[in-house]
């Protein structure tokens, strides 16, 4: 049965972005939101949220999350070993030219995490909301943890101060991967910052105001100095059936 609880904010999250054969992003998007939500949940999994990358039209991008690692495994196995997958599978894989740009994450506190109610996702067909989502990936050097607390203690204040609060903020899950039939990618430390806006205007209203804020120069400055590269910010429009929007 898919998930009862009416929130659910799950501890481990894989970020995972496809490269898909040109033109077929619709075709995989129409798939996945008809075979792939419900029967992913029975598993004891929950699909977050899967959206169309604005800046690739061949990039599709989706989140989901596990109670735990050991649950993920559980998950993991049942659904690609199950009878879904062997049916429909076959034909999600040829949409896609790479699969294995995948960040395994997890809150950075208890209160960061992706929150959200699967009992109220959108039935198949629904339209797609009228949102944009921004995920920006902060990347730091491995083994540099203080890096976490540049973003939670500095830049999340101005954040909310100049726009609306993130809706999550997540960090690389440091466990190793358990199920090797889907790579992850590792030696990573990342940050990664998701906010949900009415549109790309309101997104870029809030980075001209971060940018314009007192304290921001300084805080950004900081962080610039401990990137491992520059911060990278996924355009991001929701599916229909997309519960993150």
């Amino acid at each position: 049965m898919p998930p009862t609880d009416p929130a659910t904010s799950p501890a481990v999250i894989e970020l995972r972005q496809y490269t898909l054969r040109p033109g077929r992003r619709d075709e995989l998007i129409e798939l996945f939101d008809r075979e792939f939500v419900e029967t992913q949940e029975e598993t004891g999994m929950v699909v977050l949220g899967q959206f169309r990358d604005l800046d690739d039209p061949d990039r599709f991008v989706w989140l989901r999350g596990f109670p735990d690692m050991e649950v993920r495994h559980r998950a993991l196995t049942a659904f690609y070993g199950g009878p879904v997958w062997a049916e429909h599978g076959p034909r999600a894989n040829d949409t896609m030219v790479d699969s294995d740009d995948v960040l395994l994450l997890r809150p950075v506190s208890p209160e960061s995490g992706v929150t959200v109610r699967p009992a109220e996702r959108p039935p198949v067909g629904s339209p797609a909301p009228d949102r944009f989502v921004s995920a920006t990936v902060w990347s730091f050097p491995p083994g540099h943890p203080d890096a976490h607390d540049l973003i939670r203690d500095g830049l999340l204040p101005v954040l909310r101060e100049t726009g609306p609060a993130p809706l999550a903020v997540l960090a690389t899950e440091t466990a190793p991967n358990t199920f090797a039939r889907l790579p992850v990618r590792t030696g990573e430390n990342v940050v990664v910052v998701i906010t949900s806006y009415p549109d790309d205007s309101a997104h870029r209203t809030h980075v001209a105001g971060l940018r314009s804020h007192p304290a921001a120069r300084e805080i950004l400055q900081g962080l610039d100095k401990e990137q491992a590269s520059a911060p990278r910010t996924l355009g991001l429009t929701p599916t229909g059936r997309s519960l993150v929007r």
